[in-house]
């Protein structure tokens, strides 16, 4: 009896010791994350506008695309061909996902021509904004003065895994989003672009913050006319107002000349 009892005691410390050293497992994505894409949540919360919408009135404006891993390799020579002449892609979802298409994605679309950009979709509750644009510097949000290069996007929308706004307060919401523009303004040279809805932005940021001096807009609406911006900016640098058509992906406009892309490009 003694000796079982001795065996007993020296197995359950050595357990408690190797319990006491392993690190905990890092907090993966669900599989899911391949869908969240520019627009997937907004398109739930808000409706989708997947057909039927006239295009709106595109004069002085350049039609552009979004693309995930949900589109998979795209044919660029089509969409090209089609008249597409920016892209965004994919890159990232908070510090724990990345596109495996990215590649074929953003390398393709720079080598057919189109001006291109990388995004971020952002999890403000699973680790802070600085740490999440790290992650997103360091897997394809870079940028350079190439003339072909759009600074990198940081998508805001409704959480794909919970709470509307991710648990957090206007105030926290605007710090996080602070936090992460300064800090990939400080790995890349540019703020992000900011991706989001206005009714999805009014009420998780609210006016408690304000972007619109460094930040240009990515305004996702999918209607014939825009109707009101989120609270800070006055106009829309890129407008998604349809979530399928011509091209693969979502349909965009940049509002503005194709030199003032380009410009957007080279800043």
């Amino acid at each position: 009896m003694t000796n079982s009892l001795h065996t007993w005691t020296a197995w359950l410390s050595a357990a408690l010791i190797m319990l006491a050293v392993v690190p905990a497992p890092a907090r993966a994505l669900p599989a899911g994350s391949a869908d969240h894409f520019a627009g997937s949540q907004i398109a739930k919360h808000e409706g989708r506008g997947r057909s039927g919408v006239p295009r709106p009135n595109s004069a002085g404006t350049v039609p552009g695309m979004d693309v995930s891993s949900h589109q998979g390799d795209v044919d660029w020579a089509k969409s090209w061909a089609d008249g597409a002449r920016f892209a965004y892609v994919k890159a990232t979802e908070g510090t724990g996902y990345l596109n495996p298409n990215f590649t074929q994605q953003y390398n393709g679309s720079y080598h057919i021509g189109m001006i291109r950009g990388a995004y971020h979709f952002a999890l403000p509750d699973r680790s802070d904004g600085a740490a999440q644009a790290d992650f997103f510097a360091a897997n394809g949000g870079g940028w350079s003065p190439d003339g072909k290069t759009l600074p990198g996007a940081l998508d805001m929308e409704y959480n794909p895994y919970g709470d509307t706004c991710y648990g957090l307060s206007q105030e926290a919401m605007g710090g996080w989003v602070k936090a992460f523009g300064d800090r990939l303004f400080q790995r890349t040279g540019r703020y992000p672009m900011i991706y989001t809805s206005t009714s999805w932005w009014n009420r998780c940021v609210g006016t408690t913050a304000t972007f619109g001096s460094t930040s240009p807009l990515w305004v996702a609406h999918y209607a014939e006319v825009l109707g009101p911006l989120p609270n800070g900016w006055t106009y829309q640098t890129i407008w998604q107002w349809q979530a399928a058509g011509l091209f693969p992906g979502d349909q965009n406009l940049f509002n503005g000349a194709y030199d003032r892309l380009q410009a957007l490009a080279g800043i």
